[in-house]
């Protein structure tokens, strides 16, 4: 029996860089050829990146990823690897009634030529995706032959959908799918369930390889997998790293553990943070560091992310900060090895009001802008990125001050964690550390103590929000499960604590729309996933 040798290459990719992701096929290729492999499979659209949306409807775009193609085609014969045979995802083009369009495509490399071209069928258009406005769909299917086997191949939401390629595809001994698929959580057991249901559909095992790496507020989290037509999973990969796993067509494989689901999130969120700093030519970032849970727990993020040392905590204090405060927040940046600073707040506000008369929620409100703009000018002196410490219990209900320290920046990696998972998170981060061994990078004190926002004499958020364990079950029925007024009531909740949140809901669409980007983790983030006008009347009845 033929039994080839299958490479699954889930590697990071940047969108636009095509040089460098081509250069990164070179790379990877030649590992799969060390690995004995017949046959390296890379993600969706790994030339250009994925997603890249408008992009792809610049001709000039366009020829920039077909250069690097046929570059890294005649590369790879003239390094020798003209018999392994590459799958590999990028952009294309086809004659449509409109025009040249472009589409979403996979492409075989072997003997230093293209030998043949895939176009994606099914181009989603719900969620994050906006592909149905963008490409053109393909019609044929593709089936390669590669050392004595024959392949099909499809590209990721050829997959999802009933008809169409998959039912296309007679006779093969394994169907391939390149995939750009992003993280969220739950996903990975309906992706392979899904995987699953096709190999028994095609009556072979279907080759699942996915993109990983952060790109904008999306994560991809490799996870790239074999799955049998009896059901039982053959090899699997280990998520958020880049990996080359390595499958013997008809054997069983290498196999790596699930994760736990917070320790999911938080390597999913360190990734996204990762992949935004290094993309986007930074090297340090800058953030606010008040002793609380959220600047803690993202500090920690960063640090995990970039090195602690890359970190610059500032602590802001003003005269209603605690002393407990201050102390955790350097506490903090002594456990990461994060660059400390002291920035006081209290002669640049009593300059302000020197100049302008206020007083109650407007003197709270310049408290926390000041120390927006003294991070915006840390960020502009030195290079650093700032992030934001925001969850999205907050960015949900508006309690935050806009253009402060917990919501101004380029990134917020708490955007789609709500307040009761940031305290999950940080107990698993500790615990994580005590397991290893290593010193909790969290203070204790941080994750007990109520949160507060420190800007009049003994303040805390609970003033101002329902206890966060009901505020988040309220918001999760409300902003992802769409549950209206009557279905909130219906399932017992009390309706001064439902009509309070919804009010919050609805009117803070506009600071939603200010804030930075963030890793989506969850089925539903603010952003893509859910776009409401800022202006509009309705409310629940």
């Amino acid at each position: 029996m033929v039994r080839p040798r299958i490479a699954l290459a889930q590697i990071d990719t940047c969108v636009g860089d095509v040089e460098a992701n081509a250069t990164a096929v070179r790379a990877w290729a030649r590992k799969a050829a060390d690995a004995g492999a017949d046959l390296v499979v890379f993600p969706e659209m790994t030339i250009t990146g994925y997603p890249i949306e408008d992009l792809a409807l610049r001709a000039s775009f366009r020829r920039g990823a077909e250069a690097a193609l046929q570059a890294t085609a005649k590369a790879l014969a003239d390094e020798g690897l003209g018999e392994l045979a590459v799958l590999v995802g990028t952009v294309g083009e086809r004659e449509t009634a409109a025009g040249t369009r472009p589409t979403n495509q996979a492409v075989l490399i072997r003997h230093g030529v293209v030998e043949a071209r895939y176009n994606k069928h099914h181009l989603p258009n719900y969620g994050v995706f906006d592909e149905f406005r963008i490409f053109a769909a393909g019609e044929d299917p593709l089936v390669i032959d590669v050392a004595g086997a024959r392949f099909g191949v499809v590209i990721c939401e050829d997959i999802w959908q009933d008809g169409g390629p998959v039912t296309q595809v007679r006779d093969v001994d394994a169907l391939v799918v390149l995939n750009g698929s992003p993280f969220e959580e739950g996903k990975g057991h309906v992706r392979t369930d899904l995987a699953k249901r096709r190999a028994q559909q095609v009556d072979a095992p279907v080759v699942y390889v996915n993109l990983v790496g952060g790109q904008d507020d999306l994560v991809f989290d490799g996870g790239s997998f074999v799955a049998g037509t009896d059901g039982t999973l053959l090899a699997t990969a280990p998520q958020f790293v880049e990996h080359l796993l390595v499958w013997e067509l008809g054997e069983q494989g290498p196999q790596v553990p699930p994760l736990d689901p917070d320790e999911e999130i938080y390597r999913a969120i360190v990734t996204g943070l990762a992949g935004y700093v290094r993309k986007n030519g930074f090297r340090s970032v800058t953030l606010g560091l008040s002793g609380g849970i959220d600047s803690a727990l993202t500090a920690a993020i960063a640090a995990d992310a970039i090195g602690g040392a890359n970190v610059v905590g500032v602590s802001m204090p003003s005269q209603h900060s605690s002393g407990h405060s201050k102390d955790d927040a350097e506490d903090l940046a002594k456990r990461i090895g994060a660059d400390y600073r002291v920035q006081a707040i209290k002669p640049m506000v009593d300059a302000f009001e020197q100049q302008m008369e206020i007083h109650g929620v407007t003197a709270e409100n310049l408290q926390a802008r000041v120390r927006g703009v003294i991070l915006m000018a840390i960020s502009n002196r030195e290079g650093h990125l700032v992030i934001a410490p925001g969850n999205k219990s907050e960015l949900a209900t508006g309690y935050a001050t806009i253009y402060d320290a917990g919501s101004i920046g380029g990134f917020a990696p708490l955007k789609d964690v709500d307040k009761s998972r940031v305290w999950a998170l940080a107990r698993w981060r500790n615990n994580h550390a005590v397991d290893q061994g290593e010193l909790p990078p969290i203070p204790e004190s941080s994750i007990t103590k109520p949160p507060s926002a420190e800007l009049r004499p003994g303040q805390v958020d609970q003033d101002s929000l329902p206890p966060y364990d009901l505020l988040d079950e309220v918001l999760d029925a409300y902003v992802e499960h769409a549950e209206g007024r009557t279905e909130l009531l219906a399932r017992g909740f009390d309706p001064a604590v439902v009509d309070r949140v919804l009010q919050l809901v609805d009117r803070a669409e506009w600071k939603r729309r200010q804030y930075p980007l963030g890793p989506k983790v969850t089925a539903l983030a603010f952003g893509r996933d859910r776009r409401l006008p800022v202006t509009s009347r309705w409310r629940e009845p």
